[in-house]
């Protein structure tokens, strides 16, 4: 062998040896794929008549509920404001953060026991899960892109070819395909093995506090006429005395309805995982529970559409918040918050 050629391969090598592996990183898992309805639940709105569960059915909407490819410039994803360890909610920001960092006028809403929901977004304004994509993806604040180019983009990616194929049996990319993959994987976001669903049911692990007791009696005298129990919502739409904040100018449902006897109402919340997904409120206002019960304890602003259940507000002493606040914090689900089948695949 010539110097050349030696002095060739151990060059080779060396730069070889030198080389960085690429990331590899281990397929999420996408089991237990089923309906659940828990125990005590009422039956859900949606039970995937017309979209039966598939496990790839799954992974393609996990997939595209983490694709920055459905922006306009592929930088949002709907992740982006739905972060899973905040309850699918976007911590620390009062309203979302959208494309060329645009802010929206809502808080963004956490994401899970969707099948249950009668309607969706603060203002009710769109009726079905298999189309709220529809409303992020092509508002002009949040991703800003239309479903033509959203599927001419994954129809030109190999690997959204192989996803949908597993899925559906071919490459073919369509809006249908898309809502309803992405209606699988939200629809599986459950939430339903906290502290408090332990309590509920007798199981061992959920033996509460003095505290988180006295808590919980509060709530079912002064708060679970909204926030009902298991859901801890009502899904109804009301108006709980905020101050109309003037940059937003948000008339609530009254966008949607045209009805001047819904101006500043706004669809109740779940408290599931309350600790986990603030600031709270439809505009994100308060950024600790404390300053939601001073609000319904001493805050509250009357006007013709304010619901009727605070015309008093809601009085509280300091110790009983406190106990309120110890109640909910038996809310969050901690299998739910780190469950790996919901994590960005990517």
């Amino acid at each position: 062998m010539t110097r050349k050629k030696i002095i060739f391969l151990f060059s080779i090598t060396i730069l070889t040896s030198c080389k960085v592996d690429p990331e590899i990183k281990p397929e999420l898992p996408a089991d237990n794929i089923q309906q659940v309805i828990p125990k005590g639940w009422p039956q859900p709105v949606y039970q995937f008549q017309n979209n039966p569960l598939t496990i790839d059915g799954f992974k393609l909407g996990r997939e595209l509920f983490y694709e920055e490819m459905l922006s306009r410039d592929n930088t949002v994803s709907c992740g982006s404001c739905h972060q899973q360890f905040a309850a699918f909610a976007h911590s620390e920001h009062d309203v979302s953060h959208g494309i060329d960092g645009l802010l929206g006028n809502r808080n963004s809403p956490v994401l899970f026991n969707l099948n249950w929901h009668p309607a969706f977004m603060w203002d009710g304004g769109v009726n079905h899960i298999e189309v709220q994509p529809l409303a992020p993806i092509t508002n002009p604040v949040e991703m800003d892109e239309t479903m033509q180019n959203v599927i001419n983009k994954l129809s030109n990616s190999q690997k959204y070819k192989n996803l949908f194929k597993n899925a559906y049996g071919d490459e073919t990319v369509n809006t249908e395909r898309i809502f309803k993959s992405m209606a699988q994987f939200m629809g599986m976001l459950y939430s339903y093995k906290s502290k408090y669903d332990l309590h509920i049911n007798g199981e061992q692990g959920g033996e509460f506090t003095a505290q988180q007791t006295s808590g919980y009696n509060l709530f079912k005298s002064k708060c679970a006429q909204c926030h009902s129990e298991p859901l801890l919502s009502d899904f109804t739409y009301r108006n709980n005395g905020l101050s109309i904040n003037a940059s937003l100018q948000d008339s609530g449902r009254a966008r949607i309805t045209g009805d001047l006897n819904d101006l500043y109402k706004f669809k109740v919340p779940t408290l599931r995982n309350v600790l986990q997904s603030g600031p709270y409120m439809h505009d994100g206002r308060f950024t600790t529970l404390k300053q939601v019960l001073d609000h319904y304890d001493t805050g509250i602003n009357t006007s013709s559409t304010l619901d009727p259940l605070l015309s008093t507000g809601i009085p509280l002493t300091e110790q009983e918040k406190a106990d309120i606040i110890e109640f909910l914090s038996t809310l969050s689900d901690y299998d739910f918050l780190y469950d790996e089948r919901f994590k960005d695949p990517n």
